[in-house]
């Protein structure tokens, strides 16, 4: 480059300068624009990007913009076409056929068929895959019983390529919600050539073969994963040309690098929101996740239901707002508000008088004699900042002393899966706009019911709600249903629903928060 326009764009910067930017040699030729880079935070390392095994919240929104399932959500989070143009639903609700487009391609350019949902979601179901998602497709005639090891047939289990470009699944029961599960990431498509070639690096940078807006080109662990535009994508290759998704845990360190330039939108910690909720560049958008504390119901003294039931009557859960700033709404009850069902009269509220009574039914008076007990959760300072006023208020209220722990989220998380702590923090998000996935998280068969409670009554109340179709008597079923997960049994505290608080950049359009949480960057450019 010439020392003067060397100059030039040392001074103007180069986006400031390359419009105009020409290179005088022979054959004068233009400077290509710079890429659109957005550059974002995620709060940990993706623990996986396998979407038969993904549980938390930081794989799947790497996943979905990986790749595209049978259907996505529109603006009001109803289920739209997307591989499959249309689908037909039997009179008597039982059977749903996919017809599939022709011209969605796998990014080593093979066609994506109903073979490839075919065997994804028998993956799922596959008991030697251990996925926790399995129960999502229980509803299938015989998927329980694959899952289960009580059937070793795959081709019995309820999903059926008919040819390339048409899937037939055929239910137990009829499901007023199935469209909806079609949109989640455990039932997008999956290659079993690759997977069966490469084994659990199936996932890696330059193995992993996608099918959705971005692909994947990045993944330095416990740095950053990086995405890049799919040029060959059936709806139209995306705006932006890669996605940098940095791995920062800490929401402070991430505001800095965002009042810096180096971060494009960023999730506001606590103690920030008061001064940046009046910035043009605040959003806040209230979302369908809940925040609770768990038991493990078979662990003494928690094996007790008048102990869970104490514990949940000694938070004064109005605190929660107030600590955390980010309008977050107290609730005794596990639907959250913004779904349907949602019954704000359901739960236990703050009672402290009831608390210490039934603490002392339980043979604790005044917290004597309560064993030492742990609450465990996963690395956060808003988590921290939860744990530490839990742990005040049960001191305070019961006269018990619990001390808190935390860990990392891979590490936390395989410790819900194989030895669930005596108490500890999870939340959920909707993965689909209907109370059957929040209330379906804590029926006996889910593999995301880390509390090891079950009950038969509670399981009926939820099967019969999924099938019912009339929204009276929907809401009557998931009343009496929360009424055994909130009051009685209380396997678990509801404390309160959650709200996204975000900084974004003026630069940034097309982006659009929603209840879901969904961060689908396809349409978002940057100028």
């Amino acid at each position: 480059m010439l020392p003067r326009m060397h100059e030039t764009v040392r001074r103007a910067g180069w986006r400031g300068v390359l419009g105009l930017l020409v290179f005088c040699v022979s054959g004068a030729v233009a400077a290509a624009p710079p890429p659109a880079v957005l550059r974002l935070s995620i709060a940990s390392e993706p623990p996986t990007l396998d979407w038969s095994l993904a549980t938390d919240n930081v794989s799947i929104t790497v996943i979905e913009n990986l790749m595209e399932g049978l259907t996505a959500f529109d603006d009001q989070l109803r289920p739209m076409p997307a591989v499959a143009s249309r689908w037909d639903v039997s009179p008597d609700g039982l059977t749903y056929t996919f017809h599939l487009r022709d011209d969605v391609r796998w990014t080593d350019g093979r066609p994506v068929t109903a073979r490839d949902f075919e065997y994804g979601w028998k993956r799922l179901l596959n008991p030697a895959t251990g996925a926790e998602y399995a129960y999502f497709l229980y509803d299938l005639v015989n998927a329980y019983e694959y899952n289960s090891g009580r059937l070793t047939d795959a081709s019995q289990v309820g999903v059926t390529a008919v040819d390339d470009t048409t899937l037939r699944v055929q239910l137990k029961k009829p499901i007023v919600y199935f469209p909806s599960i079609t949109a989640f990431v455990v039932t997008f498509p999956q290659r079993r050539d690759l997977i069966e070639r490469y084994g659990r690096r199936w996932t890696d940078p330059g193995r992993l073969v996608t099918n959705g807006p971005f692909t994947l080109a990045d993944w330095r662990h416990e740095y950053k994963v990086v995405l890049r535009a799919n040029p060959a994508y059936a709806w139209g290759r995306p705006s932006i040309d890669e996605v940098r998704m940095y791995v920062i845990n800490d929401r402070s360190t991430a505001l800095t690098l965002y009042e810096t330039g180096d971060l494009d939108l960023v999730p506001l910690p606590p103690e920030a929101i008061p001064f940046y909720e009046r910035s043009p560049e605040f959003v806040r958008v209230p979302i369908l996740r809940g925040y609770y504390y768990g038991f493990n119901v078979t662990t003494p003294p928690f094996d007790d239901p008048r102990v869970r039931q104490a514990f949940a009557l000694a938070i004064d859960k109005s605190e929660f707002p107030a600590l955390l700033k980010g309008g977050e709404l107290p609730t005794n009850s596990w639907i959250p508000a913004g779904m349907f069902a949602y019954n704000p009269a359901v739960g236990l509220a703050y009672d402290p008088a009831a608390a210490r009574a039934r603490l002392a039914e339980a043979g604790y008076p005044a917290g004597r004699g309560f064993p030492a007990v742990t609450a465990a959760y996963n690395t956060d300072p808003v988590n921290t900042v939860i744990a530490e006023n839990l742990q005040a208020q049960w001191k305070r209220t019961l006269g018990v002393a619990i001390a808190i722990d935390n860990q990392e989220w891979k590490v936390y998380l395989k410790r819900l899966q194989t030895q669930p702590p005596p108490l500890y923090r999870l939340g959920w998000g909707a993965d689909y706009p209907d109370p059957d996935n929040f209330m379906a998280l804590f029926t006996s068969q889910s593999g995301n019911n880390h509390s090891r409670w079950s009950n038969a009554g509670y399981d009926a109340l939820i099967a019969r709600a999924a099938s019912t179709g009339d929204p009276a008597q929907r809401q009557r079923l998931y009343d009496d249903a929360q009424r055994i997960l909130t009051e009685q049994d209380v396997p678990i505290i509801p404390l309160f629903v959650a709200s996204q608080n975000y900084l974004i950049k003026p630069s940034l359009h097309g982006l659009r928060l929603n209840a879901m949480e969904l961060l689908t960057l396809k349409e978002v450019s940057i100028r």
